[in-house]
């Protein structure tokens, strides 16, 4: 057996990680949408010939722990060969929800398989129970079909996935309140996109043709394609440089090294079982709270999580597929790791994951799902941070704001005539930690987005941003302070048709260990004089003068003071 060198794996680790970053920035510069280039609501990974995670950008959590189910389920259906690129987004084919556009892509060296291609013409688990999955039945033991049929199977994929601010549905910006998928926008099973390094144009029509914002979907896409294809060279100059053999191997000696971390690090924190419960507003149809239930088991360098007792998929739109559960334990529990673990598949071998079929952490289609990726995400990571604090209660920090205060909306440009969509999650306040304050206005756990500038706003949409600050008081008293939200009042110049997805506005962020919970966040339209306060979940149409504001929830304190007599 030939011996892992240390430095070589380091080396290794981070020209994955460089390439994934590098896809990012790719993207992120050749974007056309706000929501892209300013935001960067997008993310790229690496995954090795047998469709397993290899190394992430630092992007969206969200995005990245869901990718490679993605990247699965374009491998299941569909053989790809050199040049080829897959796109999908159906939350149930291992997607998230219908905005998130993925992008997969074979990489082979210069041996056998390859054949240069030119640039673009233009711009469920097959195995074991659905209430019990873990990498193993997410990634096949051996190659999959397609790739078995080449005589040399891909060394590598590349996959992104990017939020586009509108890919059709009721509402602009197809983020809207449903009751079911088909109102959310385009459905996009495994498709091609691109053959031999050719756009399909029938397949880019059938898309751009169910949009409101064809040029701009078209410029955000071809982004991700160009940043698959420079992550393919970057690629296949370090299979030239270092050789498939020698790469192979660091490949497979960092699953097997990641999983190793992720062990140790499990059998550190005390053996038994960790449970917890917390809370959506409601699903933006029936009032009723949401239940989310976790148990978490932890023996022997092993854990199991498991939601049973979660409740069922909602008639709204906050249901959540497996996806997205998967994407935020692995998120939550790689935080126990330190910053320069590598972000592999191996990390997730020692944990399974149990989500009831049916539920809102584990939905069946036809249920709509927009906001499943955003809201319920945030409040699955609330609810394993609350079982783990039982455990390592000096290490995990109080509730940060649990919501992306997701805005859209949409109408005519009357600078242009022509239809224009906006999206955006606002920030809120982050938890207070066990030994410092939370931050104040900032994106946390499952997004790792920006607020657009207010410039770039104003200068790409026909708004006014009226005020855009930090919300004084929102964060939760303690020995540390929970973080401040944000307000955003935005001022709308032409009649639009809006929504907002946001949660946190009954229940606000928890505190721990003594400490206060932040203050819910809350909405407001006014129009024509009159201020009306909106649901969490709502959809709304303004006339040109009306304003909107957004206050977000403050993070939750940590550790009592002198002053707090008991937890609020």
């Amino acid at each position: 057996m030939k011996r892992v060198d240390a430095a070589e794996l380091e080396i290794f680790k981070n020209l994955f990680h460089s390439t994934a970053e590098e896809m990012g920035a790719a993207l992120r510069r050749s974007a056309f949408s706000p929501n892209i280039k300013e935001r960067r609501d997008y993310s790229c990974a690496v995954f090795d010939g047998l469709g397993r995670v290899v190394a992430m950008g630092d992007h969206m959590p969200v995005h990245l722990g869901s990718m490679p189910m993605s990247v699965a389920a374009a491998l299941r259906a569909l053989e790809l060969g050199p040049g080829d690129i897959a796109m999908l987004n159906d939350p149930y084919a291992g997607g998230t929800h219908l905005p998130d556009i993925t992008l997969v892509m074979p990489v082979w060296g210069r041996g056998e398989g390859v054949s240069p291609h030119p640039r673009p013409l233009s711009s469920r688990s097959e195995k074991g129970s659905p209430f019990e999955r873990n990498t193993s039945s997410i990634f096949p033991a051996g190659a999959s079909a397609n790739s078995m049929k080449k005589k040399v199977p891909p060394d590598f994929y590349v996959a992104n996935r990017a939020h586009h601010a509108d890919v059709g549905g009721a509402q602009p910006a197809s983020m809207g309140i449903s009751q079911e998928i088909y109102q959310e926008g385009f459905r996009i099973p495994p498709v091609a996109l691109a053959r031999a390094g050719k756009i399909q144009p029938d397949v880019l029509a059938l898309l751009l043709s169910n949009v409101r914002t064809p040029r701009e979907r078209e410029g955000d896409l071809m982004a991700q394609v160009a940043a698959c294809r420079l992550g393919e060279r970057r690629l296949q100059e370090l299979l030239r440089k270092y050789g498939a053999s020698q790469t192979r191997f660091y490949l497979n000696a960092l699953q097997s090294y990641s999983a190793r971390l992720m062990q140790e690090a499990l059998a550190k924190i005390p053996a038994g079982v960790y449970t917890a419960e917390d809370f959506l507003d409601d699903d933006g149809v029936i009032a009723a709270p949401v239940r989310l239930r976790v148990r978490i088991h932890i023996r022997g360098g092993n854990a199991t999580v498991d939601f049973s007792g979660t409740s069922p998929q909602c008639t709204g739109c906050v249901n959540a597929v497996f996806a997205i559960t998967y994407s935020a334990v692995f998120y939550v529990f790689r935080c126990l790791l330190g910053e320069s673990v590598p972000a592999c598949a191996g990390l997730m071998q020692p944990i399974t994951v149990r989500a009831p079929e049916g539920s809102v952490v584990n939905a069946h289609a036809p249920a709509a799902v927009a906001a499943g990726n955003v809201e319920t995400s945030q409040r699955i990571v609330d609810v394993l941070l609350r079982a783990l604090a039982k455990a390592l209660p000096e290490r995990i920090p109080a509730a940060s704001s649990g919501t992306m205060n997701n805005l859209s909306f949409g109408g005519i440009d009357p600078r242009t005539g022509e239809p224009f969509a906006y999206y955006e999650t606002i920030a809120g306040g982050m938890g207070a930690r066990p030994a410092s304050d939370g931050l104040s206005g900032t994106h946390t756990h499952m997004t790792n987005s920006l607020n657009t500038p207010v410039e770039a706003f104003e200068s790409a949409y026909p708004v006014r941003v009226r005020r855009y600050s930090l919300r004084r008081g929102s964060g939760g008293a303690g020995k540390f302070h929970g973080g401040e939200g944000i307000v955003r009042e935005i001022e709308f110049l032409t009649p639009v048709r809006g929504s907002i997805l946001s949660d946190r506005r009954k229940f606000g962020p928890y505190g721990l260990s003594g400490g206060n919970a932040g203050r819910p966040g809350g909405n407001r339209l006014t129009s024509q004089g009159r201020t009306r306060m909106l649901p969490g979940k709502a959809s709304f149409a303004a006339s040109p003068g009306s304003v909107l504001k957004i206050e977000s929830p403050g993070g939750g304190g940590w550790g009592r003071t002198s002053q707090l007599g008991s937890d609020r």
